[in-house]
Order: structure tokens, then C-alpha cells, then sequence
């Protein structure tokens, strides 16, 4: 295998939410007057309007990792979060280092936010370019949602980088999240899919959940030399290590 292309410094591709449906609710109260024969029905109706998406997101990096799975199945749309809250998550806390011992990944964990249009910033390219990110508009690792950690996986300017091997973890594996307030999250490993990036799942990877999981995110797949970016993403799916925290 020759050479992977240079380095491409464009934005991720960005995937937006579409917006949620707005919902009514009915209540229907009927009081009956027996007294000369009246009767009288009252009825109420209230609509309520779920909280915004969350902000528009965007994934990718450049590099070549092995494909994992088939995103044909992907569902449109997931669960709204209950309330109250499962009792296994943590409280917030900002992440600051990832380890994957599977795949020998230890990184001191960048804060990224969103670029101009929307998307998620990429971690720089020069010295912080081995390190993963967390998209500081999702959940803290451990809290309740989906947290969301992306990285890149290799340059020919600066060879593999971070996430080179994630598409090798498989169910099962660890990923330990050291947190600011001194305590770690552990996640384990529930899959790895591969998704062509016009098709991307969004409701799946970011959308509410009901417990605290983690979202591992790169590029993989072809090259397309015709646009400098991969055609896919690669999305590792993990959930909270309950017995560690309960």
C-alpha cells in the first residue's frame, strides 16, 4: 500500500439534526350536570414543544482504517431521554485523557468546539495533532448522552495519528476517560460501524439516549482524490461500565 495523500485541513462534513416533531397532548375533563338535565363537557388541549437538537455537528479525519461494519440498518431516529435519570452516570466533568490499552491509545484530550459553519473543529495538525478531541457541546464522558471524541487517523506529512487503529476494537474492549475531577469513566465497547459520510446516521451517533455512552469518531474507507476527503466514518459505539460506578 503506497503512501496515504497529504493531509486535508477542510472542515469536517457536517450532519445536521433535523428538526424534532412537534407533539400534542390532549386532556379531555367531562362533568355531567344531573340537575335539569344539563350536561357539560370541558376539554383541554395543551401542546407541548420537545427542547431544540442539539447544535450541528460534523466528524471525520483523514486516514485509512479497516471497514467494520455495514450502515444499511441504521436507524432514523432514536429514544428522547427519560426522566428522571438512570442512577448510573456521573456528574459533569470535563475529560481530560483517553486510554484505549486494546489499541495502545493513550492522549491528553483537546476541548473542541463548532467552526464557522456549524461543524465540529478538527484538532490542529502540527504538535497537537496526535492527540484526540472532545466536542465540548456534548456531554461530559459519564454524564448522561452521548459523549463524543474525535481524532484523526494519519497524514503522509506526519504519519498515523490517534485513532489509526480504532476500527480494530471490537465488543468488549475498554476505553478509560480520566476526568477533571479526578475520577474515570470507564466504557465498554458495544460495536464498530462504518458509515458512508452521505449517509450518515445522525440521530444514531448523537442523538438522546437514556444512559451515558461514548462516541468514538474518524475517517476511513476509499479515498476520494476527486474531493481530498475518505467516503466514510468510522463510529465506535461504547456505554458506561456500570459495575465500575454503581
Amino acid at each position: 500500500m503506497g503512501k496515504p495523500p497529504a493531509f486535508d485541513s477542510g472542515r469536517f462534513h457536517a450532519f445536521v439534526l433535523p428538526p424534532p416533531r412537534r407533539r400534542l397532548t390532549a386532556g379531555v375533563t367531562a362533568a355531567m350536570l344531573a340537575i335539569l338535565g344539563v350536561a357539560a363537557i370541558g376539554i383541554a388541549v395543551a401542546t407541548r414543544q420537545p427542547p431544540p437538537p442539539p447544535a450541528p455537528l460534523a466528524v471525520g479525519s483523514i486516514g485509512h482504517v479497516v471497514p467494520t461494519g455495514d450502515a444499511s440498518a441504521a436507524p432514523t431516529d432514536t429514544p428522547a431521554v427519560t426522566s428522571p435519570a438512570p442512577p448510573a452516570v456521573l456528574p459533569d466533568s470535563n475529560p481530560v485523557a483517553l486510554a484505549i490499552p486494546a489499541i495502545g491509545v493513550r492522549s491528553r484530550l483537546l476541548h473542541v468546539g463548532q467552526s464557522g459553519d456549524g461543524g465540529i473543529e478538527m484538532p490542529p495538525a502540527g504538535p497537537l495533532y496526535d492527540r484526540a478531541a472532545w466536542y465540548r457541546h456534548s456531554p461530559t464522558p459519564g454524564a448522561l448522552g452521548p459523549a463524543i471524541v474525535v481524532g484523526h487517523v494519519d497524514s503522509a506529512a506526519q504519519g498515523p495519528s490517534v485513532f489509526f487503529r480504532l476500527g480494530e476494537l471490537r465488543p468488549g474492549h475498554r476505553v478509560v476517560v480520566t476526568r477533571a475531577d479526578g475520577s474515570t469513566a470507564a466504557f465498554i465497547v458495544e460495536g464498530v460501524r462504518r458509515f458512508r459520510k452521505d449517509r450518515f446516521p445522525t440521530r444514531l451517533v448523537y442523538g438522546d439516549i437514556d444512559h451515558a455512552a461514548l462516541r468514538l469518531v474518524t475517517c476511513g474507507g476509499p479515498f476520494d482524490s476527486t474531493t481530498g476527503h475518505y467516503v466514510d466514518n468510522i463510529v465506535v459505539f461504547a456505554s458506561l461500565d456500570t459495575s465500575d460506578h454503581i
